[in-house]
């Protein structure tokens, strides 16, 4: 397998544990890109730019774009956060206050921290949506706004898996005249620092051939050298995932049936909770620039001061989660370093993608990753690759020369 790119002196690591997840775990095409204190020391890609060979074995390149799935999440979240750095949204409102149909069948008291920290008590529809309503920006927040809450909003949390995609998005263009999440994103965030990130990909870049195509990939064989022991997820996980009626299955089935994620109108549609595309350098640059400043376009860039950062971080929820069913930790819209979801430590935060794909920052350590992959695994929040990525990166900044 060849791996291409580079790595900074003493991230060796980092490239020998990319490898090894080509070898050993079945990785068929993927990149990773790792800055600190805002600059590159990791930029590594390979394998084939589609999952499935018989879609074409064309190589992996510098600037392959992926679906990078709930990692969109954490790229979504940073917009509510900028409004209200700006005073043009306040966390602590009513989400009634800005969207006056949300008031309706008990959810008055959702604020809008509720939608941030996944406490909002709608992380499902009773009417789950076909895919063409799913991506037309008016009926998914209409779909929210007619839910009643399945739990007291405020008093619990539970992953808003697809609806948090709608309730995000609708806030936001209520906020902004009617920009919706996605093209406020490449107007304030990828166009300033430059990012190959997308929450709407753009008819060029999708003519560009600028995204590779996504899907399904198997387990490797648990005999083959460095695979490791293979997890299985305690009896409560499978059952949620296997029971038609749970909060777990209800809550990833809010589309149904699921819309082709290598289709065209799929990757233009903008659903800030699940399909954004990304190329791991435009993951990891955005999450440097939560953390410090980033070289963009025409002058340096930092998109969160520290304010914006300390709120983002700070645990908000944690706790047996209601819908993934296992503990759980969230800030303002990202995921905080745990169990369920392993960053480089006590300080980290941003967001997995099902399947795969990883985005965070550790303000500490100065580091920002961002992971992209073409196969997906039956992984939710830790893919194995991706930690593998995690664990390289620590062992560099414990092994390697001082960078400073």
């Amino acid at each position: 397998m060849n791996v291409h790119g580079t790595v900074a002196e003493g991230f060796e690591p980092v490239r020998d544990a990319f490898a090894r997840n080509f070898t050993a775990l079945g990785e068929r095409g993927a990149a990773v890109a790792v800055y600190r204190d805002g600059r590159k020391v990791v930029d590594l890609w390979g394998g084939t730019r589609d999952v499935d060979d018989t879609a074409g074995t064309e190589p992996w390149r510098r600037g392959t774009a992926q679906v990078v799935r709930s990692a969109t999440k954490g790229v979504a979240a940073a917009v509510p956060l900028l409004l209200h750095r700006r005073g043009e949204l306040d966390l602590d409102a009513p989400v009634g206050e800005y969207w006056p149909e949300f008031k309706a069948h008990g959810k008055e008291r959702v604020l809008v921290r509720h939608v941030l920290n996944h406490r909002a008590g709608l992380p499902v529809l009773d009417r789950p949506l076909t895919p063409e309503d799913a991506l037309d920006p008016l009926r998914g927040p209409a779909a929210v706004a007619a839910q009643s809450p399945v739990w007291e909003p405020g008093t619990d949390h539970g992953y808003h898996a697809l609806t948090y995609g709608w309730l995000l998005d609708e806030l936001v263009r209520r906020v902004s005249g009617g920009r919706g999440a996605g093209q406020w994103i490449a107007d304030e965030i990828a166009g300033p620092l430059g990012l190959d990130l997308w929450v709407g990909l753009p008819a060029t870049e999708e003519a560009a051939g600028r995204a590779g195509r996504v899907g399904r990939l198997d387990e490797p064989e648990p005999s083959q050298p460095g695979s490791g022991p293979r997890l299985r997820p305690k009896r409560s996980v499978t059952e949620a995932y296997e029971n038609p009626e749970s909060l777990t299955r209800r809550a990833f089935a809010a589309i149904t049936p699921f819309p082709d994620q290598n289709d065209p109108v799929y990757r233009a549609a903008a659903l800030p909770a699940a399909n954004g595309i990304a190329t791991a350098d435009g993951l990891a640059r955005f999450y440097a620039a939560l953390i410090g400043e980033v070289d963009g376009v025409t002058r340096d860039v930092r998109l969160f001061d520290r304010a914006t950062m300390e709120l983002a971080r700070a645990e908000e929820s944690a706790g047996p989660d209601r819908v993934l069913v296992v503990g759980t930790r969230f800030g303002l819209g990202y995921m905080l370093h745990g169990s369920a979801s392993p960053f480089l430590g006590p300080g980290s935060f941003g967001h997995p993608g099902r399947g795969g794909s990883l985005g965070f920052a550790d303000p500490e350590a100065g580091i920002a990753l961002g992971y992209v992959t073409n196969g997906f695994r039956k992984t939710v929040t830790a893919d194995p690759r991706a930690q593998a990525l995690v664990r390289a990166v620590r062992a560099s900044l414990t092994q390697g020369p001082s960078l400073s």
